[in-house]
């Protein structure tokens, strides 16, 4: 009899988990759907092992003098209020001149929170030297993603071997954590998909065709809607090969002045599956609230 009870008990255990389990399953897949994903979620870049906030904010529109415009006050306050919206990712380059403008704006805030790129002249004669002033100018011991500043021609790794090699030696001694390219023409990208040294590649992406990557080898030429499909061949390359990769030009150089512009390029951007993070210029409080909600509202959909 006892032993009578005891499988009776056991058998009446064991469907209650397979009950429970058959309840919970069709739960799973639901609860996964609706998990809530936001412009300041911390995303993976690529396999790198790095993460970012999702959305960036960008110190370089215009080269740097839209955000220079503002003047320290309100470019402190720009950057403090993306902060404490959860966004950590924070995009320069030295060409920009606002080195020491985010050093600034960070000052206090835990940097092992902060995602900082920057961005290095292809050909610089003493990169390692360059790093170190750039370091300074931070105010940081380490860079998170140091990228080969816009990138033009096809076989652009061969002229730049001394940069890649240094910033290879810099990332082994945890001075820098990625490097990467950025790149301006589709010669230059088709390059980059095929070196293996790039971590991070900054890529210029809207459904508008406005300021992407074209056939020209010109840094200032401008792809259009025809051309996208190639940008995109080359992302999805990127992509399989386990590259972080970021996006920019959403708002079209920031020539999306309509609302429905911003709107069908943040969508986009948003739907790819193809972008790990995107990075936008801002020069207002406005501006990041209004891409937050859009990305947010995107994510969503």
């Amino acid at each position: 009899m006892q032993t009578n009870n005891y499988n009776r008990r056991q058998f009446i255990g064991k469907s209650a988990i397979l009950t429970g389990a058959v309840l919970l399953a069709p739960l799973a897949p639901f609860a996964a759907q609706t998990t809530k994903r936001t412009a300041a979620d911390q995303v993976d870049l690529g396999k790198t092992g790095i993460k970012s906030s999702r959305l960036g904010l960008g110190a370089g529109s215009n080269s740097g003098n839209v955000q220079r415009a503002l003047g320290h006050e309100e470019f402190n306050k720009l950057i403090r209020h993306a902060y404490d919206q959860g966004i950590t990712f924070f995009d320069t380059a030295d060409g920009y001149q606002t080195h020491t403008w985010i050093a600034e704006a960070i000052k206090g805030l835990p940097r092992e929170k902060l995602f900082i790129q920057t961005k290095m002249s292809g050909g610089a004669e003493k990169p390692l030297e360059m790093l170190d002033r750039f370091r300074k100018e931070l105010n940081t011991d380490y860079i998170d993603s140091l990228l080969i500043h816009c990138m033009t021609d096809h076989g652009w790794q061969d002229k730049q071997k001394r940069v890649m090699d240094a910033l290879e030696e810099a990332r082994e001694k945890k001075i820098i954590r990625a490097k990467g390219v950025s790149c301006h023409g589709l010669p230059a990208l088709t390059s980059a998909t095929q070196v293996p040294w790039v971590d991070i590649q900054l890529a210029r992406v809207n459904p508008q065709g406005r300021h992407i990557d074209g056939h020209s080898s010109n840094w200032n030429e401008s792809g259009n809607e025809t051309t996208l499909p190639e940008v995109l061949k080359e992302l999805k390359q990127m992509h399989d090969k386990g590259r972080g990769i970021i996006g920019m030009k959403i708002i079209g150089n920031g020539e999306f002045t309509k609302a429905e512009d911003r709107e069908k390029s943040i969508r986009y951007a948003m739907g790819l599956g193809l972008l790990d993070a995107v990075v936008i210029g801002f020069k207002s409080t406005a501006e990041i609230d209004e891409a937050i909600e859009r990305i947010n509202r995107a994510l969503a959909s």
